[in-house]
């Protein structure tokens, strides 16, 4: 993970000594106010966000909707600065699972520098983990697989065709593992969506099937995936399958 920073709220004595503390420490450092349309015309967001709260930003609920969104859609690791009050204002939009790390005020930059140091190291071991999409339109099966994998690789999933291919859009996996037979749109479309963008195209794709009689295995076959995984297949098999496809 690139050592770069974006830290959002009002220009102020505070802010410039953080910003200052994080550049010595050898991170690049952006800073925006806390505004939906400047936020939306940077190009490429850091990992890293800073969020120093304030009058201003504590009660503005769209904006922290909007945040609330990107971190999750965009997996930013998202900090929070400020005192206890704001905190817990700002975390009855912001759910747990969307914030990083809390830093409370007064606060010590280096302790701060500590923490996205930490996150840093955190995110260069997760992008060397290779990534895999689970698409099935069951909960039980997304769960029971994202478990089955999620010690070893870093496993995202979706719910439907749709999903999948909006998640694809902003996202680059290793390998997708797709459910054969969905409503609204088959996994045979959801393939063929996916070997349509330039983007997608050379993804590997396996799918996922209930089905072992032979007219099925060959109806999944002819779509040329690199593999088909029963559903039934005991869970170490399941990993050995995986593990030998990344092992070639």
């Amino acid at each position: 993970m690139d050592k770069k920073v974006l830290i959002i709220g009002q220009p102020g004595f505070m802010m410039n000594a953080i910003v200052n503390g994080i550049k010595k420490a050898e991170y690049e450092v952006d800073r925006t106010e806390a505004k939906i349309n400047v936020i939306d015309k940077i190009g490429q967001l850091p990992r890293l966000i800073i969020l120093y709260l304030d009058s201003n930003n504590v009660s503005d609920s769209q904006f922290l909707i909007y945040l609330k969104d990107l971190v999750l859609e965009k997996e930013l690791r998202l900090f929070l600065v400020g005192e206890p009050e704001e905190v817990e204002e700002v975390k009855g939009i912001v759910p747990e699972e969307a914030i990083h790390k809390v830093m409370l005020r007064p606060l010590n930059v280096n302790d701060l520098v500590a923490e996205l140091d930490e996150a840093v190291r955190q995110g260069t071991a997760e992008e060397a983990r290779k990534k895999i999409l689970i698409v099935d339109d069951d909960p039980t099966m997304l769960r029971m697989i994202k478990s089955l994998l999620g010690e070893k690789y870093l496993v995202y999933v979706a719910g439907s065709g749709m999903n999948a291919i909006t998640f694809l859009a902003t996202n680059k996996v290793d390998l997708i593992l797709l459910d054969y037979e969905m409503p609204v749109i088959s996994g045979a479309k959801v393939l063929e969506m996916i070997r349509s963008e330039v983007s997608t195209q050379d993804i590997p794709v396996m799918f996922l099937t209930a089905k072992n009689d032979r007219e099925s295995v060959m109806q999944v076959l002819s779509l040329k995936p690199e593999k088909y995984l029963l559903k039934t297949m005991p869970p170490e098999e399941w990993m050995q399958n995986i593990d030998e496809f990344f092992s070639r």
